[in-house]
């Protein structure tokens, strides 16, 4: 059995990989929050011990997941930022290599500065903010010293449930568990969920066939935060008793101050040239989510 090291597995994204490759692979799953019986602490910052906890496990495969990604934390907190997204990179770089393993990397669509209506994987990143120009700057290192290795972007990441997840779906759930009747939600942001099981699923496909180099990894569709939010109050059959009131970013402009591309839509365009592209209809994927982590939610 092919062995994994997954450094920063205690977030949406790690919960998602653990439970598609453990059963196949044997997995070492590390992080700063020890929040599952299967998670081991290791804070990658660290250098040292990083590479001597990868060293001793000998993985066939090293992936690197964790990552600041609330953009108000990061724009507050910018050394701290490029120190965890970027310079841990150039430590696990370093680890792949010396073990002469290739290493997984997960990036964002967030790197792009939103001007154009899609991006595919021959558009050239122009990032804003730091938290985008922390993971573009951990991309470009990857491509450009890496021996070995597989980039794969997100784009809005959805899974984990209520304890795991911290981007749009669960802020929404958790005003809904509220009793909340009203939904401010904005119509001025565009872009492709990602559903941590198809991603992880698309990831498992990519490492089982051999293929290597930058893949952009979002569900089908091309949709809004507005259209997510329409979708996911039909799918708890509340749509007859939740209103949904159209706003600008502006109304949220204090509580989310960093700067955001309009648009953050990806296309998976090298999948599809080689026949891999199994990410679901985003609208599909939100459905398994609800279903599988917030049956009992609401009630």
């Amino acid at each position: 059995m092919k062995k994994i090291y997954i450094a920063g597995g205690g977030g949406m994204l790690g919960e998602g990989m653990y439970k598609i490759f453990n059963e196949s692979y044997n997995l070492k799953c590390t992080d700063i929050k020890v929040n599952e019986d299967w998670l081991d602490f290791l804070d990658f910052r660290n250098k040292k011990e990083y590479e001597n906890d990868v060293t001793d496990f000998n993985p066939d495969w090293l992936f690197h997941l964790g990552a600041y990604t609330d953009l108000e934390f990061c724009e507050n907190n910018d050394q701290e930022t490029y120190i965890t997204n970027t310079e841990s990179v150039k430590t696990a770089v370093a680890i792949a290599n010396k073990l002469s393993i290739p290493l997984l990397y997960i990036s964002t669509a967030g790197i792009f500065d939103g001007k154009k209506d899609v991006y595919d994987e021959s558009d050239e990143p122009k990032p804003i903010g730091h938290y985008a120009k922390s993971k573009f700057l951990g991309e470009n290192y990857v491509i450009n010293n890496a021996n070995d290795y597989l980039i794969c972007r997100a784009g809005w990441m959805m899974g984990g449930g209520p304890g795991k997840d911290k981007k749009f779906i669960q802020k929404i759930m958790s005003q809904i568990k509220k009793n909340v009747k009203e939904l401010n939600i904005v119509n001025d942001k565009l872009g492709t969920p990602t559903y941590t099981h198809d991603f992880a699923k698309n990831v498992k496909l990519l490492i089982e066939k051999n293929e290597r180099g930058l893949f952009n990894m979002v569900c089908d569709g091309l949709t809004g935060r507005l259209e997510v939010a329409k979708e996911l109050v039909i799918i708890l059959g509340l749509e007859n008793i939740i209103k949904i009131n159209e706003v600008s970013s502006n109304y949220f402009a204090k509580e989310y101050f960093a700067e955001r591309p309009e648009c953050e839509r990806l296309i998976n365009k090298r999948l599809n040239s080689l026949g891999m592209n199994i990410m679901q209809d985003w609208k599909i994927s939100l459905k398994e989510y609800i279903k599988n982590y917030y049956s009992n939610y609401i009630l």
